[in-house]
């Protein structure tokens, strides 16, 4: 830079004067910082007292899977009382209003409803196969069934109980049980045996009430 007078001399040593006051004033602040977070890191060294590094043990290290978010424990615990609640030894006859021994509805429900359900006039949304299972295992799978049904909005359900073909005597052992827990259903408002392409007389088309 080739300087043409006196004037532009004095300006440039002002300017850098300017540059060094700057950098002194820089240069003070970042000392502050560095003796404030000193002071700060001994402060807390202080409250926390002696320290010890644990050894890094040489594991490795893998992500585990999460647990699940759903109440586990508690839908068990509402499927076993529910469970516990299903007798064997409840008269239909007290709870609901009959026609002819094969379809049922709790009182309010239109006769016109159990008429659709006998003639497959509803669309069965899920179904729930009973075949090979003792009789505490169905009372479960049917609580269970009914109840995450009712859970998941389906309104009409197929219960297949089985004819008792392979039964002692050839009688249907499940059916009348079926009917029972059902009926002490409080999610059931009538049920119906299915007509013959939806399983005769050995199965049962169920209608739950909807969900509020």
């Amino acid at each position: 830079m080739k300087l043409t007078s006196l004037q532009e001399l004095a300006a440039l040593r002002d300017a850098m004067r300017r540059r060094e006051a700057e950098a002194a004033v820089a240069a003070a602040l970042e000392r502050e910082r560095q003796r404030a977070a000193e002071a700060e890191r001994q402060a807390f060294a202080i409250a926390v007292g002696p320290v010890t590094s644990v050894p890094d043990p040489g594991l490795a290290r893998i992500a585990r899977k999460r647990p699940s978010a759903e109440p586990l424990q508690r839908i068990a615990d509402e499927r076993a009382a529910l469970q516990e609640a299903l007798s064997d030894e409840v008269d239909i006859e007290s709870l609901l209003l009959t026609d002819d021994g094969l379809s049922f509805r709790r009182p309010g429900i239109a006769a016109d409803v159990v008429t659709r359900l006998r003639r497959g006039q509803w669309s069965i949304q899920a179904e729930l196969d009973l075949h090979g299972l003792t009789r505490e295992e169905a009372r479960t799978a049917l609580a269970a069934f009914v109840r995450s049904s009712h859970q998941r909005a389906h309104r009409c359900l197929r219960v297949v109980h089985g004819k008792g073909h392979g039964s002692p005597g050839r009688q249907p052992v499940l059916k009348a049980k079926v009917q029972k827990w059902l009926a002490q259903c409080a999610e059931v408002v009538a049920f119906s045996q299915a007509s013959g392409p939806d399983g005769g007389a050995g199965a049962l088309i169920v209608l739950l009430n909807s969900r509020s």
